[in-house]
């Protein structure tokens, strides 16, 4: 990357507490000036970003890359283009691969394929699973994954059923400072279930995952936080009740954190009477008090990040019955878009509390360096127009995958580029 001046940014960083127009001179991959005026010399390149918004690099702490193992869906190369192309300068990747992240050595593995992509402009971070091939019966090799550089533990698309390893894993969650990744689901309650349980699905006549299943199985586990301590972090909430108990617990200085995806704070179970199976997620898609809960999670602090699950499936396998075809959808291309069009534009977020859910506290949560526009910093940026309007087009989307509900959703928030690792990639 050669020296380059983004002229007319709107810089927002909520660390730094920087809400201005200015520009950014960067150089050998680093913040050199940040000035009103930044006159160009000859060897510099200059970009006129016409006052979009700089932030610090956008993280997304849930996606699915699903390589090794399922490289029909998506490839690492795949949806690290698709994670450039949505703003984010890096990853955490779930365990559910073939074989799971459960050894150091699959662990290298993602990290030098991610070094391949991009030329490594994309950070990927691992989380392994918690249990050995995430199948619930014995705890996995913690020490060791933990010393490979996973950034936390998880059996994502898998609770942690057993109460006793939960609380293992809690215990050596406080020796190596990584958060436990809960997919909250008590799974004797949800059997087949497709759908959120309710009267639009007995309408549908399609068989209900409960909200009780997701609050329970959160009850429990914040029960174990306050008996043995450890990092409990809940992935993908989706419910009114699971959001009261996690704000209880937050109350009470208890270490639990939690994460929302854009499409539980957007759409309602009443799009399933579409039976388009892009509408079919884990866990499912909720009434509209639970969507409503999710925005006023995430306006009152509750709720600490916004993460997309992004769960790429081929198409022929999301082109069957609802009953059979897998749960997930993409969501690394559309996240800004849906947050700004749900949350910032009707003035429930700012654009700064918004950037803190994508950058600070996944940061915080999954213990990595935080990112600040400052003078002598590395240059790791995101870069979007919250006032830019587009409409979604899943022919366009860099994923393998095209398995979104959002395809021509008028949104607002368009990403322009990301700056990471040394380079620069506009739209």
């Amino acid at each position: 990357m050669k020296p380059t001046i983004l002229k007319n940014a709107h810089i927002i960083d909520p660390l730094e507490k920087l809400d201005k127009k200015s520009d950014i001179l960067i150089e050998n991959g680093k913040i050199k000036k940040i000035a009103p005026q930044i006159r160009s010399k000859e060897n510099e390149e200059v970009v006129d970003l016409k006052d979009a918004v700089v932030a610090p690099g956008f993280i997304d702490m849930h996606v699915h890359l699903r390589e090794p193992g399922f490289e029909h869906k998506a490839t690492i190369a795949t949806e690290l283009a698709s994670a450039a192309a949505g703003g984010f300068v890096g990853v955490a990747c779930m365990p559910n691969t073939n074989p799971a992240i459960d050894d150091s050595s699959i662990v290298r593995y993602i990290k030098e394929q991610a070094a391949k992509t991009l030329n490594g402009m994309i950070d990927v971070y691992p989380i392994a699973a918690v249990t050995a091939n995430r199948e619930g019966k014995q705890i996995s090799e913690m020490a060791e994954l933990s010393d490979a550089g996973v950034v936390g533990f998880s059996d994502d698309g898998n609770p942690v059923e057993s109460a006793q390893i939960m609380r293992i894993a809690l215990e050596y969650s406080k020796m190596f400072h990584k958060p436990i990744i809960q997919h909250a689901e008590e799974k004797s309650l949800t059997h087949d279930g497709v759908m959120n349980e309710g009267f639009v699905s007995t309408t549908l006549g399609l068989p209900g995952i409960p909200t009780i299943a997701e609050a329970l199985m959160i009850q429990r586990d914040i029960m174990l936080t306050v008996y043995c301590g450890g990092k409990y972090h809940v992935a993908h909430l989706s419910t009114k009740r699971g959001l009261e108990l996690i704000r209880e617990a937050k109350r009470n200085g208890l270490p639990v954190t939690c994460e929302v995806t854009p499409h539980h704070f957007t759409l309602t179970d009443e799009v399933v009477r579409s039976y388009d199976t892009n509408t079919k997620m884990h866990p499912p898609l909720r009434t509209q008090d639970d969507v409503d809960a999710m925005k006023e999670g995430l306006v009152d602090g509750t709720i600490d990040v916004i993460a997309t699950d992004h769960a790429p499936h081929s198409y022929d396998e999301k082109q069957v019955e609802y009953l059979y075809a897998p749960f997930g959808i993409v969501g690394l291309e559309t996240a800004i878009g849906l947050s700004i069009s749900e949350l910032v534009k009707p003035g429930l977020l700012t654009i700064s509390q918004m950037i803190e859910k994508f950058t600070v506290n996944p940061r915080r949560i999954l213990n990595l360096p935080q990112i600040r526009i400052k003078e002598g910093e590395n240059a790791c940026l995101t870069i979007f127009n919250p006032a830019e309007e587009w409409i979604v087009d899943i022919q366009k989307f860099k994923s393998k995958s095209k398995n979104s509900p959002f395809h021509s959703r008028k949104l607002f928030g368009k990403p322009v580029g990301v700056i990471n690792n040394g380079m620069i990639m506009l739209s």
